[in-house]
C-alpha cells in the first residue's frame, strides 16, 4: 500500500505539472511550492516550537479558525504556523492576521515530511476535518509530536472501515486525538477499535455565531433591501443561478434578490446580468446611488462579504447542490432563516439536521423551487417557525472549540 501510495502521489504532482501550463489553480499549487525548503527556513528564520495548523482549503480553515483565534488569545507567546494543500485556501489567507506564518503544505512524500518536520519543530499540531497525508503522519507520530484532528466526519463507505482498511486505519493510530462532529462518526470509529476519539461537534458553529454576533451594517444591502422582504442567494453556480432567474423574471411580488456568485469573473456577472432583461438590476461594486432602493436585484460582484449579508435575508438559497455539493449553510441559518439547495447535500451533516428539523428543504429543479419559495412567502408563520428552527439549531450546536481547547491545555 505504501507503494500504490507513493506512485499515487508522484502521478499527482505530475498532472498537476501538466495542468499547470494552462490551469491557473495548478499553476498556484506548483509555484507555491517551488523552492519550499529555502522559503520555509527563511520565513521561520530560526523560529521553532510553534503551534501548527493545517487546512486543505477555504472550507476548512473556516472550521480551523475558532481554533487558532482562540490559541492565539490563549497562548501570545506561540508562534502559529497555518498550512494549506489548496491555492484556493492559500490566496484568500496568506495574509492572515491571527498565523505568524501561512505556507503551502508540501506534497505528502517521506523526505518532504522529514524536511518540513525538522525545519518547523512543531510543539503541537491540529489538522481539520479529513486530513490524512501519511507520511506527515508517520513522522509525527515518530516524533512523538501531539498531533489533534478535530471536526472530523467519518462515513461507513470510507476505506477505514472497509476489510482492506489496515493502511487506512494505521493512519488514524497516529492521532493523539480524534475529534468528531457526531456521535455516528464516533460510533464508527469504536467499531474499529479507535478509542482515542471523543465527540465535540463542529467548530464551523462556533465560528458563524461569532460572526453574526459581531456583524456590522453593510450600506448598499441595508439601502437596497429598504423593509423588503430578501432572499439571498450565496456561493451560487451557473445550474443555480438559471433556476433563480428563472424564478425571478416570473415573480411581480415586493420581494427582491441578492445574489452572491461563486464565480465573480467578469463573464459570468455580465452572463447573469445578460439573463435578467427587464429586472432592475445593481452592481455591488457600483456603489450606492440615490435609486438602490427601487431595484429589484443586487449582484454581490466581490468576495469575503457573504457571511455578513446574510443578515439582511428573510429567505436563502445556498449554492452548489448542483454541483459536487453545498456551500455553508450555517452562515444563513444562524441569522434565522428558511434554507434552500439543491440535491447534493447527503455529505453534509449540518444540511441533513436542518431537513430533519424541516428548516430547510431541497430541491432538483424549477418546479421544486417554486413550491418551497412560494409557501415560504405565502405563509408568515411558517417562515417564522422554520427561522427559529434554523437560529436555535445553531445556536445550541457552539461550544466545539472550547471543548477542544480544554482538552488539549495539557500539551501546551
Amino acid at each position: 500500500m505504501v507503494f500504490l501510495y507513493k506512485i499515487g502521489i508522484y502521478l499527482y504532482y505530475f498532472i498537476l505539472l501538466l495542468a499547470s501550463r494552462f490551469n491557473t489553480k495548478a499553476k498556484l499549487w506548483v509555484v507555491g511550492r517551488n523552492n519550499w525548503r529555502f522559503n520555509l527556513k527563511k520565513i521561520l528564520n530560526g523560529q521553532t516550537g510553534s503551534i501548527w495548523v493545517h487546512c486543505a482549503s477555504l472550507g476548512e480553515f473556516e472550521q480551523g479558525r475558532p481554533i487558532i483565534e482562540s490559541l492565539k488569545v490563549k497562548y501570545p507567546n506561540k508562534k502559529i504556523l497555518l498550512t494549506f494543500f489548496s491555492p484556493s485556501g492559500f490566496e484568500v489567507r496568506k495574509n492572515y492576521q491571527f498565523a505568524d506564518y501561512v505556507f503551502y503544505l508540501p506534497l505528502d512524500t517521506k523526505s518532504n515530511a522529514f524536511d518540513f518536520i525538522d525545519i518547523v519543530k512543531p510543539d503541537i499540531v491540529f489538522f481539520v476535518k479529513y486530513e490524512f497525508w501519511y507520511f506527515f503522519l508517520k513522522e509525527l507520530k515518530k516524533r512523538n509530536v501531539p498531533l489533534f484532528l478535530f471536526s472530523a466526519i467519518f462515513r461507513q463507505n470510507q476505506p477505514f472501515f472497509k476489510w482492506y482498511g489496515a493502511w487506512w486505519k494505521s493512519m488514524l493510530y497516529c492521532y493523539t486525538h480524534i475529534f468528531v462532529q457526531n456521535s455516528e462518526s464516533s460510533n464508527l470509529l469504536l467499531s474499529i477499535g479507535i478509542k482515542n476519539q471523543s465527540l465535540a461537534g463542529d467548530t464551523r458553529f462556533d465560528r458563524v455565531y461569532q460572526i453574526a454576533e459581531s456583524s456590522k451594517s453593510i450600506s448598499i444591502p441595508e439601502k437596497f433591501k429598504n423593509n423588503h422582504p430578501v432572499l439571498i442567494a450565496g456561493s451560487t453556480w451557473p445550474k443555480d443561478e438559471n433556476i433563480l432567474i428563472e424564478y425571478i423574471l416570473a415573480d411581480n411580488s415586493d420581494w427582491k434578490y441578492i445574489i452572491a456568485p461563486h464565480q465573480i469573473e467578469e463573464n459570468n456577472i455580465k452572463n447573469i446580468l445578460s439573463k435578467l432583461k427587464n429586472i432592475k438590476v445593481h452592481r455591488f461594486t457600483d456603489g450606492i446611488n440615490e435609486n438602490i432602493s427601487q431595484y429589484k436585484v443586487l449582484i454581490i460582484d466581490n468576495v469575503g462579504l457573504l457571511s455578513s449579508l446574510y443578515k439582511y435575508g428573510n429567505v436563502a438559497y445556498i449554492g452548489g447542490g448542483f454541483g459536487s455539493g453545498i456551500h455553508n449553510t450555517l452562515e444563513a441559518a444562524v441569522f434565522g432563516m428558511p434554507v434552500v439547495f439543491g440535491p447534493k447535500y447527503s455529505m453534509f451533516q449540518e444540511a441533513n439536521d436542518l431537513i430533519n428539523l424541516k428548516a430547510a428543504f431541497s430541491i432538483t429543479n424549477l418546479a421544486d423551487l417554486i413550491l418551497v419559495f412560494d409557501k415560504i412567502k405565502s405563509d408568515q408563520a411558517f417562515m417564522e417557525n422554520t427561522s427559529l428552527i434554523s437560529k436555535k439549531y445553531v445556536k445550541n450546536n457552539t461550544g466545539a472549540t472550547n471543548l477542544i481547547l480544554n482538552h488539549i491545555e495539557n500539551f501546551l
